[in-house]
């Protein structure tokens, strides 16, 4: 008596030209893990590189030049009252000695670095000191011109009679600077006061 014959698939076959059958567990797992690495749970899938591409593109932009004048007048850190008339001062004597070394001696040069650090000053100091900018700049002018101004004849007399002589020859600098600095002063004080109800 015959018996029937049953056909029986190979694992060859069935597997491909592998010779093994496919892993339908590591297939799933791995396309699993790619999906939840490229596609978040809530949204639908983002391009990791393209937004990486694209901030960076934003940020090699330069910045433009309102921003910059904004971080100029409005810094993220104010300075306190000393700090004021160290950089008052500090901006003041290296316009002077600039001055001193291209022209033997305070000149335009110096006015304008002395006006523009008043100014400077009045801008970058807190709100509690802003008294210290109008106070600092006559103080700056002064010892700016002790240092780098004229000397005279020489000695310690001479030295004297020209920083005399230059308080009285860069007046107009030194009142430019000062009111200038006050009125920056007097406008970021009533300008950060509440308006009245």
């Amino acid at each position: 008596m015959d018996h029937p014959r049953t056909r029986t698939s190979h694992p060859s076959r069935a597997a491909g030209s592998g010779g093994r059958p496919p892993a339908h567990g590591a297939s799933a797992s791995g396309a699993s893990a790619a999906r939840s690495a490229t596609v978040p749970s809530d949204g639908p899938p983002v391009d990791t590189a393209t937004v990486y591409r694209t901030r960076a593109h934003r940020g090699g932009h330069p910045a433009h030049p309102g921003t910059l004048l904004s971080r100029i007048v409005h810094p993220s850190a104010r300075l306190t009252g000393f700090g004021t008339g160290v950089v008052i001062t500090s901006i003041t004597l290296a316009g002077g000695a600039i001055d001193s070394w291209l022209f033997n001696g305070p000149g335009v040069f110096f006015g304008l670095v002395f006006v523009a650090a008043s100014i400077a000053g009045a801008l970058w100091v807190r709100r509690y000191d802003l008294a210290a900018a109008p106070v600092s700049a006559p103080i700056a002018f002064a010892l700016a011109l002790v240092f780098t101004g004229d000397s005279g004849s020489g000695g310690i007399v001479g030295h004297l009679m020209g920083t005399v002589t230059g308080l009285a020859t860069h007046t107009v600098w030194l009142y430019a600077g000062t009111i200038l600095a006050a009125v920056v002063a007097v406008v970021r004080k009533f300008a950060g006061r509440p308006p009245p109800r």
